[in-house]
């Protein structure tokens, strides 16, 4: 069952910070303090799991090419675990496509279905993590781009209070909201600060997040230092551009609520209207004037 549970919903294996972690590191300082911990089901389990992805994907590391490491890579540092291996990901689509296909032979099996049906199955699972992939991507960038305004603002203002990019952007990575933007911002501060040159460190961010507002944003603000353009009125500019983009998509949004609210009306609410309404109308005309 952990199998099933792992390969539907890795997030435990992929997240450094999850519970499971911080019960081994208590059960650690729990030994090194002179006590014993027992490990918990929980943590045992996940930790079997673990070493059946990790043998898993050992064995499927020579099978690895490199033009899909390259690309499965990029999408990993774009989720933001850039520590996770290709080969691991290769062991999650073969225990969703075996899940799966397990499933789709059960179904044919109970409701009499042509094989072709598990064969579906099979296949749709080894696209899940696909699928997963794309979900936690299009998350992350959701979340970098109702951060992005904000944290171009407190840049904005940073510059043209007097400081230069590296205070400015120390300050946004100090006081802006929690987040992956503030994440990766902290990054491209490290980069500099250990000796990288601005232009050098926001492509690095860029090609990291692929994110085109922001990849948008990069390109412009090392254009204008090509250039010797004022920082703060390049950023000034941005930020209210970005705002009526913003806007814009807001309004797109709200344009767009009724058409797939049509949905939902004509096959839910509609019918049941309709029921109340006539119901009792047609019950009158067939039984002859009811109770």
């Amino acid at each position: 069952m952990f199998l099933v549970v792992r390969a539907l919903w890795p997030e435990s294996y992929f997240n450094e910070t999850s519970a499971m972690a911080q019960e081994a590191a208590a059960r650690r300082e729990g030994r090194a303090l002179g006590r014993v911990v027992k490990p918990g089901a929980k943590e045992v389990v996940g930790a079997a799991g673990d070493v059946v992805v990790r043998r898993l994907g050992d064995a499927n590391a020579r099978f690895v090419r490199p033009k899909f490491k390259e690309k499965i890579t990029r999408r990993f540092v774009a989720m933001g675990n850039p520590k996770l291996r290709p080969q691991d990901f290769i062991a999650y689509q073969q225990l969703c496509a075996v899940f799966f296909l397990l499933l789709g032979l059960f179904m044919m099996y109970a409701f009499k279905k042509g094989l072709y049906w598990s064969v579906a199955f099979g296949v749709f699972g080894w696209f899940m993590p696909y699928i997963w992939l794309a979900d936690k991507i299009k998350k992350r960038h959701h979340q970098i781009s109702r951060a992005l305004p904000y944290s171009l603002d407190l840049l904005t203002l940073s510059v043209e209070a007097g400081l230069d990019f590296q205070a400015a952007l120390g300050t946004v990575v100090e006081k802006g909201r929690p987040g992956p933007l503030q994440e990766e911002l902290g990054m491209v501060l490290s980069e500099i600060r250990l000796g990288k040159t601005r232009e050098e460190s926001l492509r690095n961010l860029s090609d990291r997040v692929q994110l085109d507002a922001l990849t948008a944003f990069v390109s412009n603000l090392i254009q204008a230092d090509r250039m010797g353009t004022s920082l703060g009125k390049i950023l000034r500019i941005q930020s209210t551009q970005m705002r009526i983009n913003r806007t814009h998509r807001a309004e797109k949004l709200a344009n767009e609520a009724p058409i797939k609210m049509l949905a939902p009306l004509i096959g839910c609410i509609f019918p049941t209207v309709f029921m109340i309404l006539f119901g009792p109308i047609i019950y009158r005309l067939m039984f002859g004037g009811g109770p």
